[in-house]
């Protein structure tokens, strides 16, 4: 009897223990996610960003074709060399840290205010906001609270997604679009544990 209370009571440790490893893991790893994302405020050029679309693909992304209803998907294209200046440097961003991360970048439109779109997205393809297949979409109040603030703020998803939403400035000190910084907290733990 006393051998199996014992054995309960070190199973219950060990159990309360992997508990409290994964939320110093969540913690942990939204701290080092937000100092991924300082960076890249600091790093992501606003100006080279609103570059990256073409202004044709511009101008045919919100007209609705009656009888093609995906025509604005088929004339989507990018200007090739901010896209690839900027798609380098959030690849750089997420090698910062020694696990999977994903640094995708989210444009305003000037066009219409109320819709982002995430222009460019990562190895891994982790989102806490995209939603597959998508060219654009409303903007979530999270990002609506980093656009309006200039403070970026780090939002604990399903499936342990942790992303951190920073702001992206353009020359004139406007925020011009988002940097989300986002990685998988289970994964960085099991990982962690090998």
């Amino acid at each position: 009897m006393i051998k199996r209370c014992l054995s309960l009571a070190f199973v219950a440790f060990n159990l309360s223990t992997i508990g409290y490893a994964q939320t110093q893991t969540h913690k942990s790893l939204a701290l080092e996610l937000e100092e991924v994302a300082r960076v890249a405020t600091v790093m992501v050029d606003g100006d080279v960003c609103q570059r990256i679309m073409t202004e044709r693909a511009l101008k045919k992304l919100f007209v609705v074709d009656p009888e093609d209803q995906w025509a604005g998907s088929d004339n989507f294209d990018v200007n090739a060399e901010p896209f690839i200046q900027t798609k380098k440097t959030l690849m750089r961003l997420a090698k910062l840290r020694p696990y999977p991360i994903d640094c995708n970048l989210w444009m305003l439109f000037k066009e219409n205010p109320r819709k982002i779109q995430i222009l460019i997205r990562n190895q891994y393809e982790m989102s806490r906001f995209w939603t597959w297949g998508v060219l654009y979409q409303d903007i979530p109040p999270e990002m609506a609270e980093v656009l309006a603030s200039g403070k970026p703020k780090t939002v604990v998803g399903k499936n342990d997604l942790i992303s951190v939403l920073t702001p992206v400035y353009n020359s004139l000190g406007e925020i011009v679009g988002l940097v989300e910084v986002v990685s998988r907290a289970q994964m960085n733990w099991q990982e962690n544990v090998k």
